[in-house]
């Protein structure tokens, strides 16, 4: 599906479930992974995530249309239109939206970063793990107020 057919699709859900007419742009983002789609408070553009329709069909696809649709409707009527907001809550429910899209095959987009320093209080031994290098001079211990130590860990350990 190209462009030209996202924004034909996002106009006319628009106008059916929501009465109100989309003037801005619908583009797909291949680069979106972890999400289904997103609105642009600024632009007022919407990106869809063209692996949520190869993965998952229309029906999916349109219910990540009417949530991002949600977000763009009601901002551009002042109203609540973040995730927390009841107003947003409860114009997705009448539309038939989508809260969370479904997860991509293939695993977690997020990365997990293993430990890679540990620090040690020199007065009490309690140990601090951290995954990213820290100055141990500019750190007190939380318990003790002790000095602290930093080791460089095995890459394949957590301890």
């Amino acid at each position: 599906m190209q462009d030209e057919m996202l924004q034909a699709w996002v106009e006319k859900v628009s106008l059916e479930y929501f009465e109100l007419p989309f003037r801005h742009k619908a583009t797909f983002n291949r680069r979106l992974t972890s999400t289904g789609g997103r609105y642009f408070t600024k632009t007022h553009n919407i990106e869809i995530s063209p692996h949520q329709l190869e993965n998952y069909g229309k029906d999916e696809t349109e219910k990540i249309i009417k949530h991002e649709l949600c977000h763009y409707h009601l901002h551009l009527l002042r109203r609540g239109y973040k995730h927390r907001d009841a107003d947003f809550k409860l114009l997705l429910a009448r539309v038939g939206g989508t809260r969370f899209c479904k997860s991509l095959p293939g695993g977690s987009a997020r990365k997990v970063i293993p430990y890679k320093y540990k620090l040690v209080c020199r007065s009490c031994a309690t140990e601090y793990l951290r995954k990213r290098k820290v100055d141990p001079k500019k750190f007190a211990c939380g318990k003790c107020r002790g000095t602290l130590k930093i080791f460089v860990l095995d890459f394949n350990s957590h301890t």
